[in-house]
């Protein structure tokens, strides 16, 4: 993605006064802004927080700039709310993400404004916790107890004591009751405390120290991106920490996107290690009153450092220093479409880029296997790059073997091959850790009748439902429906006919407690455990050696250091290559080299071994040869030659609805409405993969087009030509991630 000053427009500054007619943009799904006249003894700028009266109700919005019209038809703004101007850069982004993505300005607003908790009336102050001194001698302290009381040495809010002692409310509310700890009111401007520059860093190596000063030399006040890529384990978050110092030190915010929150355990122990204090933390299982708390922080300036997911990007950040956006390549980072509404789909790296662009200001893009749209970028010029060839002290890479699955037949119920099972054996006997990799959830993707063959589908959708165990049901995994397994087959009516087919996580946990029936096993995924506060308690368990095997999905591969983890095993590493996904080869190569690089990252050698099928196919030619350009040549190529992204565009148009007259109506309409263009190609319409999610039938037509076309104003004005229908959804994916 290249971006030039045309792709976004500027909002005026001036004040307006009273009798002047203003735009307002709202946080709602509309083309538009709105018209409102400036009230008696009012004056208001670009950028303030209004309330303006709409229909019946009365909403939120932001003064967008002067508008032309009659007064005397404009209804006038109810008040200006006391709060901080949206930043101009703020609104600049509006604009460019609403053009960008063929997308309502109002609906990117409304990721702006987040909710309406925001602007409510913010306390004063607050009720905090405090260790009591002296600590009552009747009480038993637990280990819990007293991770609490050597957290809370300062007055903390429940809800940071929680995170931070990684123990539940009751542990607290217990010692309260006991009178170990004192609720104190404390002033809110004291909750988060200010990250230091200065505090004492970690020790870096020779690599690390010159690559750092790479990094710095380019933290001037104007628009860079800078690729930092480094083998896994070669210490690019301390690199890039370094960075966070230098513009710590120069006055500014510091944004750190990481694509899943539940990977920030590591990273915040390692922040706070090098900081002294702890960041904002900015994601979707944020309380309200932390979120309201949050947002008028980075509004005000006062919170230095956020780290979060995606949607930390459309802060209002008033004085932005820099941009970093971690493991990159990572497809967590793409916004999908919502089954039921027109939300704003779009990539957040690309969008940190332009955020970076609009506020003059440089990033940072993180990876061990950036994605090839950075690597083009890369090569033609328009990022720079800094390389950590070598794993960070005595820590080496580690070897990597393919164990060719034709060459066994394995016992029914088993998918571990001889190979896998005496090294499993082999680090469980030295007291080191394993970790099987499986991405598939559940305990069975798919359940069948043994006698006629019938799938037990989704009612709601096109998908057969997984089979899960703990919970004792069958899912779907794209609505979330969910039933017990029939006793009897619908199709022939045989009674408990029904078998599980193909392993998950919980069917691979059966087979290794048959073959290491005293080994210590959790499993490790996205929905178990459920919650961010699970999944670091999982993580404190693992580096404290209370497990001795971790299984799990593509959850596991993402930035965790584990010391005594030396094995690595892929249960199906040809699972990513199967589809129609242009992508998957790219994202096989970089999801099992993200697993590997979780093993051996200490002074243990590490090893890891894929079990499949292909292992003649490029992807596990290029892990076993370590030839990573090659395979970046390879598959650059072929995108080339077939004028795929990054060498052209593509553009995914999804129409939904739950008539399907209706929905193949409106297809069959923007078909024959298709621009016709030399450097245009429309494909389809078609049903899609999944043709039918929770009830809604799914088409698709997929445009493609060369880089010299603006497609966007292709799309938009293509889309103006059709009648919408009511209950048919048209959704907009520029660069679609996804194909089904």
């Amino acid at each position: 993605m290249s971006i030039t000053t045309d792709d976004f427009q500027n909002q005026s500054s001036d004040v307006f006064l009273s009798g002047d007619l203003v735009r307002v943009l709202l946080p709602l799904p509309i083309t538009g802004t709105y018209d409102y006249s400036v009230g008696p003894n009012q004056q208001l700028q670009a950028g303030d927080i209004v309330e303006v009266p709409l229909k019946n109700r009365h909403i939120y919005g932001v003064v967008w700039g002067i508008a032309n019209g009659n007064f005397d038809k404009h209804r006038f703004i109810s008040r200006r709310l006391d709060l901080l101007p949206l930043p101009l850069v703020s609104r600049q982004l509006v604009d460019w993400v609403a053009t960008y993505t063929i997308s309502s300005p109002g609906s990117v607003l409304k990721m702006v404004m987040n909710t309406s908790i925001v602007f409510k009336p913010m306390p004063l102050d607050q009720i905090a916790l405090v260790t009591a001194v002296p600590t009552p001698i009747n009480i038993k302290i637990t280990e819990a107890r007293r991770r609490v009381l050597n957290v809370a040495i300062k007055p903390l809010l429940m809800t940071e004591l929680i995170r931070q002692s990684n123990v539940s409310a009751s542990v607290i509310r217990g010692l309260v009751k006991a009178g170990a700890i004192n609720r104190v009111v404390v002033s809110r401007r004291i909750v988060n405390a200010f990250p230091n520059w200065q505090h004492a860093g970690f020790p870096l190596s020779n690599d690390q120290m010159i690559v750092a000063s790479k990094l710095c030399c380019k933290l001037v006040n104007e628009f860079s991106v800078n690729l930092l890529e480094g083998v896994t384990g070669s210490g690019k978050t301390e690199v890039y920490f370094e960075a966070i110092a230098e513009v710590l030190k120069q006055g500014h915010q510091i944004l750190v996107l990481l694509p899943e929150i539940s990977m920030s355990l590591q990273w915040l122990s390692r922040f706070e290690r090098r900081f002294g204090a702890l960041p904002i933390e900015w994601h979707s299982e944020l309380s309200l009153t932390l979120r309201r708390d949050y947002w008028h922080a980075v509004a005000n300036g006062s919170a230095r450092v956020i780290v979060g997911a995606r949607s930390a990007l459309y802060l209002p950040y008033p004085d932005l220093g820099l941009i970093i956006v971690d493991e990159e390549h990572d497809a967590s980072f793409k916004q999908e479409a919502d089954l039921y509404h027109n939300n704003v789909i779009y990539h957040a790296r690309d969008m940190a880029v332009a955020r970076a662009f609009l506020g003059k200001i440089p990033i940072i893009l993180a990876s061990a296997t950036p994605s090839l749209e950075t690597q083009i970028n890369v090569k033609n010029g328009r990022y720079g790059k800094v390389c950590l060839s070598n794993r960070y002290g005595d820590a080496s890479m580690p070897n990597l073997d393919i164990i060719d699955m034709r060459l066994y037949t394995l016992s029914r119920q088993s998918w571990l091959s001889p190979p896998l099972v005496t090294a499993i054996e082999d680090a469980l006997s030295n007291r080191e850790q394993a970790m099987l990799f499986l991405n598939r959830r559940g305990y069975a993707p798919l359940t069948l009748c043994r006698k006629c063959g019938f799938r037990l589908k989704c009612p709601r959708c096109t998908a057969c439902l997984v089979d899960h165990r703990q919970i004792g049901k069958l899912q779907c995994h794209h609505c979330g429906y969910l039933m017990f397994k029939p006793t009897t087959c619908n199709q022939c009516n045989d009674e408990n006919s029904f078998v599980a087919c193909g392993p998950g996580v919980e069917r691979l946990v059966e087979d290794v407690a048959v073959k290491f029936p005293f080994a210590r096993t959790r499993i490790m995924t996205s929905d178990t455990p459920n919650n961010i506060r699970a999944v670091r308690e999982l993580i404190v368990d693992m580096e404290r050696y209370e497990i001795d095997l971790l299984i799990g999905t593509q959850v596991m591969a993402k930035g965790h250091h584990f010391p005594l983890l030396t094995l690595v095993g892929v249960i199906d590493a040809d699972q990513g290559m199967v589809g129609g996904d242009l992508r998957a080869t790219e994202r096989t190569f970089q999801l099992l080299s993200q697993v590997s690089g979780r093993s051996g990252r200490e002074t243990h050698k590490g090893r890891v071994l894929l079990q499949t099928y292909q292992p003649e196919s490029k992807v596990m030619q290029a892990l076993i040869s370590g030839n990573k350009e090659q395979f970046y040549h390879v598959e650059a190529e072929d995108r080339r030659i077939s004028n795929m992204p990054p060498f052209g565009k593509l553009v995914a148009l999804i129409i939904s609805g739950y008539n399907l007259v209706d929905v193949e109506h409106i297809a069959i309409q923007l078909f024959h409405l298709a621009p016709k263009c030399e450097n245009i190609c429309v494909l389809g319409p078609v049903l899609a993969p999944l043709a039918m999610v929770n009830d809604r039938h799914r088409m698709r037509l997929l445009v493609k087009a060369s880089n010299t076309i603006k497609i966007q104003d292709v799309v938009r004005q293509w889309i103006s030509k059709i009648c919408p229908l009511n209950g048919v959804l048209i959704q907009i994916d520029v660069d679609p991630y996804s194909f089904v």
